[in-house]
């Protein structure tokens, strides 16, 4: 069974950076489809960045376009989000998602995801 399971949500001030990682057990995530959700209460769920398993196309939400950078590590079966520029309107609750198969674009998982996600970590940007 694949479980996800995410780190490194806190508070920063506006500007600041932050990383979050999402360790994924129970399979091979060189196999996956991979992205970064959000939601803030009584909000839809937004696809922030995903990316399909060979890494061949990347998928950034307009308003994190040069700020955000998805990646992976196949080896530690780990993903991460680095997040700079922060912004109070990036503060959400933030979850990882998996999907395995090679079909998934990192735009059409982002818009459709599928899989297992993990719990969700708070990422908070205030002064």
């Amino acid at each position: 069974q694949v479980q996800l399971v995410e780190s490194g949500g806190g508070l920063v001030k506006p500007g600041g950076s932050l990383r979050l990682s999402c360790v994924l057990s129970g399979s091979k995530m060189g196999d996956y489809a991979i992205g970064w959700f959000r939601q803030a209460p009584g909000k839809e769920r937004e696809g922030v960045s995903c990316i399909s398993s060979d890494d061949g196309s990347a998928y950034y939400e307009d308003s994190v376009k040069g700020r955000f950078t998805i990646s992976r590590d196949n080896d530690k079966n780990t993903m991460y989000l680095q997040m700079t520029s922060l912004k109070p309107e990036d503060t959400d609750v933030y979850y990882c998602a998996a999907a395995v198969g090679s079909d998934y674009s990192g735009s059409y998982y982002c818009h459709s995801p599928i899989g297992s996600w993990g719990q969700g970590t708070q990422v908070t940007v205030s002064a």
